[in-house]
Order: C-alpha cells, then structure tokens, then sequence
C-alpha cells in the first residue's frame, strides 16, 4: 500500500504532465495564401484576385466547422466581387454561383443570373447556357423563351463537353416560339457574333 506522501507526489505529477493534443482546445485555423500573391490582389490584379478567392473556397489545409466555412466564403465572394467588378467572366461565374448556392452571400437568384449575364456578354459559354437555362425556367429572370434560344444558341456555336447540349436545349426551345421570334431571334444571335468574334466558333 502507497503511503499518503507517495499518493500525493504521484498526483502532483500527473497534474504536471502535457496534455494530450486530442484534449487540447485547438486554435482557430485560417486559410494559407501566398503572401506574394496577396499583394497583387490588393494591387488590383484580377487573376490575383481570383486565385486568393478560389483559395478560400477550397480552404486548403484547414479542417473546417461550419462557421469557418462561412467565414471563408464571405472571404471568397468579397474576392470574387473585386474581379468580377473589373470583367474578369470567370470571377463573375464563381461569384453567380455562390449567390445561386447562398455561399457567403445571401441566396439571390436574381443576382446570380445578372453576372451570369455579365460572363455571358464576355462571350463565355458556359454562362451562355446556364442564362439560357434561367430564362427556359424563369429563375432569377423573367420566363422568356426566346431570350433562351438567343442564348442557348450563342452556347451551342462553340466547340466544347457541352456543346450538343447547348444544342438540344436550343431545339426544345425552339418547338416552344413562333417562325417570326425564331428568325428575329437567329438575326439577333448572327449580329452578335458579327461583333463578338471569338475563337472556337462554329459559325
């Protein structure tokens, strides 16, 4: 049998020892960002800009609670939005999506197709579709078939994974307005190509 002294000297160490980092409250971690690149999205670098957002989408090398899932998509669309305010159509997709998921910002439809919109007036495709998916659906725009042909038609002209499905968009559409919106509509799309010449064209 340990005596009292023994017993407490025991004690006395055990309460001495480290604790286990499993039991330790762990500090708040936040995302790691090249400080280098930091720097250029604070001097007004688009790209720059875009890359410190898409890194606190990922939130590379953090373990994340909801709360810091938040707080590291607030960070992302504020990024996004100093992008996408200078015309960078990718930062303008990110920032539509993030309205369109309520990520960082408050859901808003409305907001996501206006800079679907944006992209989709930069020529990008892929905005192209999904506005022309909007407007079939009447989601954060009006119902209007045949602004979803212009559209899905400006996506379909370009080669890509989802060019044919651009295209079958465009024809179900198509069954849905009259002969007279339909050549108005492929007059509009023929004059804005005309102006808006880009590379992987169809047409």
């Amino acid at each position: 049998m340990k005596s009292p002294w023994k017993q407490l000297v025991l004690l006395m160490f055990s309460a001495l020892a480290p604790i286990p980092a499993s039991a330790q409250t762990a500090a708040p971690q936040t995302v790691s960002v090249d400080p280098a690149l930091v720097a250029k999205a604070n001097a007004g670098d688009a790209a720059s800009q875009v890359l410190v957002a898409d890194s606190y989408a990922a939130g590379k090398g953090v373990a994340r609670d909801s709360k810091q899932l938040a707080a590291d998509y607030k960070q992302a669309a504020a990024w996004y939005r100093e992008a996408a305010d200078q015309g960078h159509a990718g930062a303008q997709i990110h920032l539509a999506e993030l309205y369109r998921d309520g990520m960082g910002v408050a859901r808003d439809m409305a907001q996501a197709a206006g800079w679907y919109r944006k992209a989709a007036e930069l020529g990008d495709a892929g905005a192209q579709g999904t506005l022309g998916m909007l407007y079939s659906m009447g989601q954060g725009v009006p119902h209007d078939d045949v602004e979803a042909y212009f559209w899905f038609d400006l996506a379909a002209a370009v080669k890509g994974p989802k060019q044919e499905q651009y295209a079958a968009n465009r024809q179900n559409i198509g069954a849905r307005i009259t002969a007279d919106e339909l050549a108005q509509v492929q007059e509009r799309v023929a004059t804005w190509l005309a102006e808006h010449p880009r590379a992987g064209s169809t047409e």
